[in-house]
């Protein structure tokens, strides 16, 4: 059985930033950059931060010039998109 893939939640100001992608090749990129995500939520590095917060990751498609900032829940199934950059 393959594994599950995390479920993705955009947090307001990524949502907000979905509306403003209006080309074709750039909701493409980002598709591809969210499956990423979704089967291996660790693919991204680690940002330093502190322990108070969620661990941020970033991940970066330089093909599809794609960056993406996120964190994991403490469940590991649902990742939340917090940046997303086209």
């Amino acid at each position: 059985m393959a594994p599950r893939r995390a479920r993705i939640a955009f947090s307001d100001s990524a949502a907000k930033q979905l509306e403003q992608i209006t080309s074709e090749a750039e909701i493409h990129a980002l598709d591809r950059a969210l499956v990423v995500v979704s089967v291996d939520p660790d693919v991204g590095e680690a940002l330093p931060g502190d322990s108070a917060s969620p661990q941020l990751r970033q991940y970066t498609d330089d093909v599809e010039r794609v960056r993406l900032l996120y964190w994991v829940t403490a469940l590991r199934t649902v990742v939340v998109v917090a940046y997303i950059e086209v």
